[in-house]
């Protein structure tokens, strides 16, 4: 399998993981503050990293140097999560996901910015129509809302925190140092555990961990094994192997794979109209993946 393969099966896993952490996060993202869950997810998913780590390539103290880097990235995915799960108070998880599908356009602009990757003109047309997709997606298939840009408080708060989810590829990219998949990743959820438990204190002292509903320790089960850890050893992968856009453009399956968690979960499927924004989103994978194959040829 090529290193483009690899990159390309890698964020495929991504959007589908990431999809689920939106639908369990709307059933659960009113019983705890986002925060003190957060911190909880890091947590526990920086010890599954550390085994993970440890069973593979290890930890050796090359890793560590220059923590300023872990804490920066860790920092980012810090606000990417905790902005999620406080959107999701309002937002619905498809109009989330919509949201969530803003980022390979961000991602590109960052990837420039840093690392000077060129857009092709194929890619900024699919990048357009992904953002188009979201934007109908996110306003629910009413002209009047997209005018009035009327958007949801949850959609507004969780764009911010997909603003520093793009950023992170191409910054991470720019601040590896050779490390191993499993050591840099464990690293930096660790530096987002360590934030998030400091910032977090009160949050995590206030809350009846005895009490809470069955619902936040599934989703906490899921987020940390598949949703953190996963999800950061998956974009570390790929990363390496495509530009930055690229690997933010599997997000466009997002809304995709909700619905599919929806429908399973018994919430059923958005109205048709919307789902032709779904459908652009789609589209556009399809056209930055013909442009992928196109270079490689």
């Amino acid at each position: 399998m090529t290193p483009q393969a690899v990159g390309h099966l890698s964020m495929l896993l991504f959007s589908a993981l990431v999809a689920g952490s939106f639908s369990l996060g709307s059933l659960m993202a009113n019983e705890i503050a986002p925060t003190a869950f957060t911190a909880l997810r890091f947590i526990l998913a920086s010890v599954i990293m550390a085994a993970v780590a440890l069973g593979t390539t290890g930890l050796p103290r090359s890793t560590f140097a220059a923590p300023w880097r872990y804490l920066l990235l860790g920092g980012l995915y810090v606000i990417y999560f905790v902005t999620m799960f406080e959107g999701l108070k309002t937002a619905a998880p498809v109009s989330a996901a919509a949201v969530f599908t803003l980022t390979p356009i961000l991602a590109g602009g960052f990837g420039w910015l840093l690392l000077r990757q060129v857009t092709t003109a194929r890619m900024a047309l699919a990048l357009s129509i992904g953002a188009t997709g979201a934007l109908w997606v996110i306003f629910r298939a009413d002209w009047s809302a997209l005018r009035a840009f009327a958007i949801g408080r949850g959609e507004m708060i969780f764009f911010w925190g997909c603003v520093a989810h793009a950023l992170y590829p191409a910054l991470m990219r720019r601040l590896s140092r050779g490390e191993s998949a499993a050591a840099f990743t464990f690293a930096v959820v660790a530096a987002g555990a360590i934030i998030l438990t400091v910032l977090a204190a009160p949050d995590i002292a206030n809350t009846d961990w005895v009490n809470l509903p069955l619902i936040v320790w599934i989703t906490l089960l899921y987020v940390s094994l598949f949703a953190t850890a996963g999800t950061f050893l998956l974009v570390r992968i790929a990363a390496l192997r495509l530009p930055s856009a690229k690997v933010m453009a599997y997000t466009y399956l997002t809304p995709s794979w909700v619905i599919l968690w929806e429908i399973a979960l018994g919430n059923g499927a958005p109205a048709g109209k919307v789902l032709i924004g779904v459908a652009m989103t789609v589209l556009a994978l399809l056209l930055l993946l013909r442009d992928d194959e196109a270079q490689s040829g």
